[in-house]
């Protein structure tokens, strides 16, 4: 009797011992997800509750935007939001137009959560169209109440007048609309394409069932910690984070089910009793799960370092769902997959046939992983030369990305009332009307302030904060604060609060255009010797992309580094973690030129907001090692008995289904994110969804092979597998 059947038998002696323990363990794990599940399940549809799209919200402390936008309440009674209505004519508004519009604009806050101080409409100089400012309060349904509002006015306007909502409410209504397909589109797209998958993979129907629910019990339980530490004010959320969590914990969840599924069938072959094959499944399993989740997790939380809350945020609120993720394909599967056994994967049961799989000797030996495999055999150098040099051509594309940000009129796409609507106001009013430039200074330098304003290019009026004014803001010229009201009436005094004063700057473009971009910058640089700050809108953009790219800079390296140690220590190599570090580099590259070529050439998208490659970089890199682990792992595994070239094509065979189908699916996950109309989100998946299939089928399958058995056993360099292993 060997050392092995003498080591196997008291544990089989201790299982007939404990029948119980088969059945009660199991039972308890599932139980105890069903209670998660059933707790976090009807939060989806109340992540709102707890989210906020405020971009300013996301700015660091100590941006300027963030001191300004404090600070507004010590000057204004209100915090609402501003939304402009744009009143357009057919021809020129006639007297009774303009009255009938003034009433309109009267009537306004009988529109449940619109404020009272709405401002009169304001004719334009040409006579054909007219604008108001009418504020929402903050608390109100943004989206519900300017489609109210948009309904009340249009209803009570002449005949030939269009009627638009824009401005700062009419923009963050259009983006609550844009993300409020993400508790039902996005989630059924994502799971319909996980579950045509899984059919496809697994020829079954129960299995793909299985797998699934490990996935969507992961999302329920990971959204009732998010929830719970978003209400009680540790985290940050919002419909954009909201998004990649449901996408990247089903993604996650699946792949990880898929390598521990694949192992325990490749178990039943050479086992009997399901009990000690999933053991063994689950303890093969168990190191690459938890290294690829790890990585994951460890590449997130570098985001922690972001300036950018929006950034810093998503890191940790990512990480939470790929923990559940990791834990629910190590605890829920294996307990679901005790209880079904080998009529998990009916009608193609796996059969006890230990003899074929010994004739086999542990390699495919038909089929396209057995021709590749002899393939890479036959000329390894070739294969990996000719693949860098293709992944090198599409990386050129990167000279073509643009990601210094995109306007804030574009980042909802397809229909769009407040994009119309800024279009309609910068034909007949200054294009930044609604949306001013906030300048907060000392009231000993108000007019030296104002005199800056006055002489920028780009500024249309500027107006000053003033409770003595009917419309809130009395203007100011060269001469001073002008009178507001009847000829000869004096000038109203400023608003000030802590010894400062408001000063609100009209630009004669549109707020999130690079023009209003370009003076808001020389504003910053002539008002900082007499101690302004500036925020407002297109300040807020500015302050959003520096701080962005700031994080891009930094965060890329350090993931980088912090993968590549975990690498390291996994493998026992130093060699081989920096390879497969260039080759996810490479493949990262390749994929963001690609994107940018088709962002360009093909959608015409009008650019790319900063924090994409960013957010493309942290998914691609972590979730591509994440195959190269599910590879690598198995190669050393081999190359331990069968020498580093053998088990590297050993390595091949063995995950070349499982590895292809998790990247299938994560792609296809990603992918699903398009289906919300928000640039950002259908840019990160092109980028990933395309990424993981370049890693899935060019990385992974040949390059990394390729190399590794042309490098042979120094690839383990310096580990005791290099000095002692085979070739």
């Amino acid at each position: 009797m060997d050392d092995r059947t003498r080591t196997r038998e008291p544990r089989r002696a201790r299982t007939r011992r404990r029948p119980w323990a088969r059945i009660l363990l199991p039972a308890l794990l599932i139980l105890a997800w069903l209670v998660g599940a059933g707790l976090g399940g009807p939060l989806f549809g109340k992540v709102d509750e707890v989210s906020s799209n405020d971009r300013t919200a996301y700015l660091p402390e100590s941006a300027d935007a963030t001191k300004v936008q404090a600070l507004l309440g010590e000057f204004t009674d209100s915090d609402a939001i501003p939304a402009v209505a744009v009143f357009v004519g057919d021809d020129a508004l006639t007297e009774a137009d303009t009255d009938a519009l003034t009433d309109a604009v009267a009537t306004a806050p009988e529109v449940e959560g619109v404020a009272d101080d709405v401002s009169p409409a304001i004719i334009s100089d040409d006579e054909m169209a007219a604008q108001a400012f009418i504020p929402i309060h903050s608390d109100a349904e943004l989206a519900d109440t300017v489609q109210a509002l948009a309904s009340h006015l249009r209803s009570a306007v002449p005949d030939g007048v269009t009627v638009y909502i824009t401005g700062p409410a009419g923009f963050s209504a259009d983006l609550v609309a844009g993300f409020a397909g993400i508790d039902g589109i996005l989630l059924g797209v994502a799971l319909l394409a996980v579950l045509v998958i899984l059919v496809l993979v697994y020829r079954s129907l129960l299995l793909p069932v299985v797998v699934l629910s490990t996935s969507l019990f992961a999302l329920c339980v990971a959204l009732l910690a998010v929830w719970w530490l978003a209400k009680a004010g540790v985290l940050l959320l919002s419909g954009q984070t909201q998004g990649i969590l449901f996408i990247l914990v089903i993604g996650a969840a699946t792949d990880y089910a898929l390598l521990l599924v694949s192992r325990f069938r490749e178990e039943l072959r050479v086992t009997q009793d399901k009990g000690a094959a999933l053991a063994a499944a689950w303890k093969g399993s168990f190191e690459p799960i938890v290294a690829s989740g790890g990585t994951v997790i460890a590449g997130l939380l570098c985001l922690l370092l972001s300036d950018l809350k929006s950034n810093s945020t998503l890191g940790p609120v990512a990480a939470i769902g790929i923990l559940f993720a990791m834990l629910s394909a190590l605890t829920l599967l294996p307990a679901l997959l005790m209880l079904f056994g080998r009529a998990a994967f009916w009608p193609r049961r796996p059969t006890f046939e230990p003899q074929r799989l010994e004739a086999e000797d542990g390699r495919a030996t038909t089929g396209i992983w057995a021709r590749l495999s002899g393939m890479i055999a036959r000329r390894p150098r070739a294969i990996w030369i000719g693949t860098t040099a293709l992944l090198l051509i599409g990386a050129a594309g990167l000279t073509q990305l643009n990601a210094s940000g995109a306007p804030q009129s574009d980042l909802v796409l397809g229909a769009s009332e407040a994009r119309d609507g800024q279009a309609a106001l910068g034909e007949h009013f200054p294009g930044g009307s609604g949306s001013p430039v906030y300048v907060i200074i000392d009231e000993n330098r108000l007019q030296d302030a104002a005199d800056v304003l006055l002489s920028a290019e780009g500024v249309d009026a500027v107006t000053v904060a003033s409770a003595e004014s009917p419309s809130g803001s009395a203007p100011v010229t060269a001469d001073g604060i002008g009178a507001v009201g009847a000829p000869g009436a004096p000038a109203p005094e400023p608003t000030i609060a802590h010894g400062d004063v408001l000063l609100q700057a009209t630009l004669a473009d549109a707020a999130d255009s690079d023009a209003a971009a370009s003076v808001v910058r020389a504003l910053r640089t002539d008002l900082d010797p007499l101690g302004g700050l500036v925020g407002g809108v297109t300040a807020t953009s500015i302050d959003t992309n520096d701080a962005s790219i700031h994080d891009r800079n930094l965060i890329i390296p350090v993931i980088l580094a912090v993968i590549m140690v975990i690498l390291m220590l996994l493998l026992r190599s130093l060699l081989a973690p920096v390879l497969l570090i260039l080759t996810t580099v490479l493949s990262f590259g390749t994929a963001l030129g690609i994107s940018a070529l088709v962002f360009d050439g093909v959608f015409r998208f009008p650019g790319a907001d900063p924090a994409v490659p960013l957010y493309g970089f942290v998914f691609l890199v972590a979730l591509g090692i994440d195959y190269n682990i599910f590879l690598m792992t198995r190669v050393r595994e081999e190359s331990r008995r069968n020498g580093t070239r053998d088990g590297i094509l050993r390595g091949l065979s063995i995950t070349g289904g499982v590895i292809t189908s998790a990247g299938l699916v994560l792609a296809a996950t990603f992918a699903a994110l398009s289906v919300i109309p928000i640039l950002f989100l259908v840019q990160l998946a092109f980028i990933v969804a395309f990424g993981v299939l370049l890693d899935t089928f060019i990385v992974r399958s040949l390059l990394v092979p390729a190399l590794s058995y042309d490098i042979g056993r120094r690839i383990w360099w310096p580990s005791t597998l290099w000095r002692t292993g085979d070739d």
